[in-house]
């Protein structure tokens, strides 16, 4: 660890011009984060030709500023109208919308700013102190320990079930089916596509989440436009509370490692950091009955997690030259731009520059908890909105984010059947986050079994005789039971009081 370099790269970073594009980053992500299917790879793609020319420090700046941006961003819509501006805020939801249900949005939000920072700047600590530590552990994960990886995640299912643990999986294992549907991961042949070349890559995810959420949300509230209740929106405080700071801190701290960590590992990504650090939490906390009605720890883990993650996806990339999720492989793209290829000769011949992005990363998680933190009044103002015109808006879009990742309008449809599916499983208390986690997880863990056994020619050895896998898999169990058994002393405490 070179601390003059690292000085060197902050004195870089805080230069009045590079600052104000940190700024435009930051802001820029938060506004394309909170607009459903404007994702953080979108943002940056679309961005990074104006970058062409710009010194190395200024663009990956701005790039990373934007990068920490979307990802908290994405909490901001989930919170308030129950649509997940970006994948990894889809877990944020589940307790968010309920606190802004019982008029605490303010709450909910800054909390969300508060722990997004706290993960954010920890992704980024452990990136500076420790990336290639991480890096080695990382060249450990061959597909036996990305479907152990697959299969905890899976496990999570139980703790975001709700109030019926069968309901739960009944939606989870719904989820694991509609993943089957695509290419088969090994020989490439079509499988449930009808022949439509839309589906060869199965269902598009954001379209999929659009509908599952924000659309089937729509539907609910046109049912209910005439009793809906008015949300009030007063806001007190612009930072969470020692009381809800007090209750958090241990989930924030635990969950900003845990988001390190997943974000470290190529593929893995923000999402599925977001579910495991709120099952985690859930999981481990003295009231797990209060999750998915508007536990503000549920808000922590989640948003400390998928915000770490940012830090921890530029371990493998700067590294190892290999990206850890789908934007730093626009990143990659950005420093090749450059002319700079990341990996070990980066740290030999540019060190200078490795030193300026993990700068770069801190200062943008602080702008970041600037703007995010005197925006939380700007932000409640969307639930004070008429319904009447708020509705509409939402479906727009809504329809406009399915449309723009593909410019296809199968995916507009797809979204609407998804709503539909979505506000039906509402109507019936069918938990969603379990079909959104199959489809994350599932491809991941049938393409990475199949891959696993043709390695080891059919032995299911491989997955106990490597130590990672085997760790994995022991602590999906371990979720398993100790999720399953808090359930039912929680139906046996809700028996009695009855």
């Amino acid at each position: 660890m070179n601390f003059d370099l690292l000085l060197n790269g902050f004195a870089n970073i805080l230069q009045p011009s590079v600052l104000i594009l940190v700024f435009l980053g930051v802001t820029g992500g938060i506004m394309v984060g909170s607009l459903p299917g404007l994702t953080a790879t979108m943002g940056i793609a679309l961005l990074i030709p104006f970058t062409f020319g710009m010194p190395i420090e200024s663009s990956m700046a701005m790039l990373l500023g934007i990068f920490s941006g979307a990802i908290y961003g994405g909490s901001i819509s989930a919170i308030l109208i129950r649509t997940p501006g970006t994948p990894a805020a889809a877990a944020t939801l589940l307790d968010g919308y309920p606190l802004t249900l019982r008029g605490e949005a303010g709450r909910a939000l800054s909390m969300s700013v508060f722990s997004s920072f706290v993960g954010g700047f920890t992704g980024a600590l452990i990136m500076t102190f420790l990336s290639p530590q991480i890096s080695k552990l990382a060249l450990e994960f061959g597909p036996a320990e990305y479907f152990a990886l697959s299969i905890f995640g899976l496990s999570i299912i139980i703790s975001v079930s709700g109030g019926s643990i069968l309901k739960g999986l009944i939606a989870g294992v719904f989820g694991l089916l509609i993943a089957t549907v695509g290419l088969d991961p090994i020989s490439a042949y079509p499988r449930f596509t009808f022949g439509i070349m839309d589906l060869f890559e199965g269902p598009s995810f954001i379209p999929t989440l659009i509908g599952l959420f924000a659309l089937a949300e729509v539907f609910k509230g046109v049912e209910n436009i005439v009793t809906q209740p008015k949300i009030e929106s007063k806001i007190t405080q612009l930072l969470p509370s020692r009381a809800d700071i007090k209750i958090s801190a241990k989930t924030i701290i635990k969950s900003s490692i845990m988001g390190t960590f997943i974000g470290a590992i190529p593929g893995a990504g923000s999402d599925i950091a977001a579910f495991v650090g709120y099952g985690e939490a859930k999981r481990t906390s003295k009231h797990p009955e209060e999750f998915g009605k508007g536990a503000i720890e549920g808000i922590a883990a989640a948003e400390a997690s998928n915000n770490a993650c940012t830090g921890g996806a530029m371990i493998p990339l700067l590294s190892l030259g290999v990206p850890g999720d789908a934007v730093t492989a626009v990143l990659l793209g950005a420093f090749i731009m450059q002319g700079l290829r990341p990996g070990p000769l980066l740290y030999r011949d540019h060190l200078d520059v490795v030193y300026s992005v993990f700068a770069s990363m801190m200062v943008a998680n602080v702008v970041m908890f600037i703007v995010g933190t005197f925006g939380v009044k700007f932000f409640a103002k969307v639930i004070t909105i008429n319904r009447n015109i708020l509705l509409p808006v939402i479906f727009l879009l809504s329809l406009v984010g399915a449309y723009s990742m593909r410019n296809s309008m199968f995916d507009v449809g797809l979204a609407i059947g998804f709503g539909v599916l979505g506000y039906f499983l509402q109507r019936f208390e069918f938990p969603v986050s379990p079909i959104l986690l199959a489809l994350i997880l599932g491809p991941m863990a049938e393409g990475n079994l199949r891959r696993a056994l043709v390695i080891s020619k059919g032995s299911m050895d491989i997955f106990f005789m490597r130590p990672i896998s085997a760790i994995l898999l022991l602590a999906a169990v371990i979720s398993i039971a100790t999720s399953v058994i808090k359930q039912r002393k929680l139906d046996e405490k809700m028996k009695m009081s009855e």
